[in-house]
């Protein structure tokens, strides 16, 4: 299938108008309060401050240095205060609200369970028309530091927890750990912010009916909003000119499109390095129509027969969701309503299984009373496998997230990160495999992931829990060609490394010469062998967290996304997907939320 031009393939390479954002509602400048609250604000802040001044003042001098650290921070936050009030105006808390606070029954046009990368984007379309209710799992991201700032990626990966932590960690059936978010957002929220649109072979391959004026006409209502052109430093740079003298050609420059070569991709994180993630784009909503509401775990899809007939078809009615301090409660769906699951590559089909919608003698092996057979949920499950270095340069280095990006012409991405890892740390895991050390280290990482892929795994639940990780295995590198990707792409991470523009990056060493110091592995010496670089990949395998797959089009949704075999429930996200869009998912979930809220609109005649 071809784009036929609605998508065009040229390079931008000026700051187009799309990548300065709409601050709407006064969200993130101070003059979005009313100037009542702005009078409010300053004489609280004055008040303060003298308060802060004379506690100094009268304080012990053992307590003075303390005290005025403390006074920075107090400082530091009232300089703050005006975006944090504006994050939380009357707008937003007019439909953001906790599950506790919710009534027993209500009813809705469209109910929307995922507050994540496509639910926002889909709830914020939908809601133009119709009422809509969004149920996420996790909380509000704004505020929290670790989730808002480019600094705080590791950070928020590590702050982990059973139940309430905005990234919920688990740990493959392969021995490779991973992540999920659980927080308004979804992964947009804890992610590294890259965003560049889908591969044109993606659009045939996903089964999905694509409508292309609507596909360009979502990726740009996104990219207004939340899309940020990045300003390379030093790393970054060192690695687009490595990645050319690598023969990874032509240079694209700047641009969001998939184009074979090296390209500057763009990022969800602005030149402040605070993020705008999928819950932004809920500020487009219309707010008397919507309700988001945070800490609520859906237990259970309610089906009811369409007619009394007893070959009846099955229709979605609502769902029952739990909140934090166990009531339950019912949300349903008006007449022509819709459940709308866009719970992701793990959510998804783990719901369905939870309410009776799976493989028939599965399902009866574990005691769930079976609603509706359908063999292939769970089923279809993959992961892009990451496999990379990481050395630790002699000279300084800056944080950066991935922003450039190689795509070769053999089935490989290869990208590059720069930060500050204590190995102390629990995300040591995560991100590098090397012995513990108390200390922080300023680290470069070069990666390839391979596209794909073609290794099937599968999902199965793990506890009757919804808040418990189902079991998944994704059987990396079980097909022969995905572990030769692996071995052409980090071949081609050999060849990176062996470039002028990495020279700067290696250390003298004792005898003489100039080679890099690594944290954990390294690649092979002898990269000619296919053996010594496959059983590399297979030593060193790894996420990037782009797993996708469980509720694939064509076995358990139609090419519009609805539920094959039950009526008014559509699955809406990645589990859909077979293959992983170009270099990175997040663009292209952002867009098929946008796109079937469009879509859905326009059935009914909206």
């Amino acid at each position: 299938m071809s784009l036929g031009g609605a998508i065009p393939t040229t390079t931008c390479h000026h700051r187009s108008v799309f990548l300065r954002p709409v601050y709407r509602f006064g969200l993130f400048k101070p003059n979005g309060i009313s100037r009542q609250k702005r009078g409010r604000l300053l004489t609280s802040a004055i008040v303060a401050l003298d308060i802060a001044f004379t506690i100094i003042i009268v304080a012990t001098m053992d307590k003075l240095i303390q005290l005025i650290q403390l006074g920075f921070l107090f400082l530091f936050t009232l300089i703050s205060l005006p975006n944090s009030l504006s994050q939380q105006d009357s707008f937003y808390m007019d439909f953001v609200v906790d599950a506790v606070e919710m009534p027993s029954e209500d009813y809705y046009d469209y109910i929307v369970v995922g507050g994540g990368t496509a639910g926002c984007p889909l709830a914020a379309t939908l809601s133009e028309r119709y009422k809509v209710l969004v149920l996420e799992r996790g909380g509000v991201p704004f505020g929290n530091p670790n989730l808002m700032t480019q600094e705080g990626f590791l950070a928020a990966l590590s702050e982990v927890d059973a139940f309430d932590s905005p990234a919920q960690t688990f740990i493959s059936e392969d021995g490779v750990p991973n992540a999920r978010g659980r927080v308004l957002g979804g992964s947009s929220a804890i992610n590294a912010g890259f965003y560049s649109r889908a591969d044109e072979e993606f659009y045939a391959r996903s089964g999905i009916n694509w409508d292309f004026n609507l596909v360009n006409q979502s990726y740009e209502w996104v990219e207004r909003s939340i899309v940020f052109r990045p300003e390379l430093k030093s790393w970054q740079s060192a690695v687009r000119d490595g990645m050319l003298e690598a023969r990874i050609d032509p240079y694209n420059g700047f641009t969001l499109h998939h184009v074979l070569g090296t390209k500057i991709g763009a990022s969800t994180f602005d030149n402040s390095g605070r993020r705008h993630s999928a819950a932004d784009l809920l500020f487009f909503s219309n707010s008397s129509n919507i309700r988001v509401v945070v800490y609520a775990y859906v237990e259970r899809i309610l089906l009811a027969a369409t007619s009394a007939s007893p070959e009846s078809k099955q229709a979605a009615i609502g769902v029952i969701f739990r909140d934090r301090i166990g009531q339950f409660h019912h949300a349903m769906v008006k007449d022509n309503g819709e459940v709308l699951l866009t719970a992701g590559a793990l959510g998804s089909p783990q719901l369905l299984l939870l309410s009776g919608i799976g493989p028939r003698l599965y399902l009866s092996s574990l005691g769930i009373p079976v609603a509706h057979h359908s063999p292939y949920v769970g089923q279809f499950v993959y992961d892009n496998p990451r496999n990379g270095i990481s050395i630790v340069p002699p000279i300084p280095l800056e944080y950066s997230l991935i922003q450039v990006v190689g795509i070769t012409g053999t089935g490989s991405y290869l990208e590059a990160a720069s930060n500050f890892i204590p190995f102390a740390s629990p995300i040591n895991s995560i991100f590098i495999r090397a012995p513990a050390s108390p200390v922080y280290l300023a680290v470069a990482t070069l990666m390839q992931k391979i596209s794909g892929p073609a290794s099937v795994g599968s999902l199965r639940l793990a506890s009757p829990d919804v808040r418990v990780n189902p079991v998944v295995r994704f059987n990396y590198f079980s097909d022969p060609g995905d572990l030769q990707r692996c071995v052409n792409g980090t071949r081609k991470l050999g060849d990176l490394l062996n470039t002028r523009s990495m020279e700067v990056y290696k250390f003298d060493q004792r005898f003489g010469g100039r080679d890099f110091r690594y944290v954990g592995p390294a690649l092979p010496v002898n990269q000619s062998s296919d053996a010594l670089m496959a059983e590399f990949c297979r030593r060193t395998v790894s996420t990037i967290w782009h797993y996708h797959g469980g509720c694939v089009v064509g076995r358990v949704v139609d090419g519009d996304l609805r539920m094959i075999g039950i009526d008014s429930l559509r699955i809406i996200d990645g589990s859909t997907f077979t293959v992983s869009p170009g270099t990175n998912p997040q663009a292209t979930l952002l867009m098929l939320g946008r796109h079937a809220g469009l879509l859905m609109l326009r059935e009914r005649g909206s």
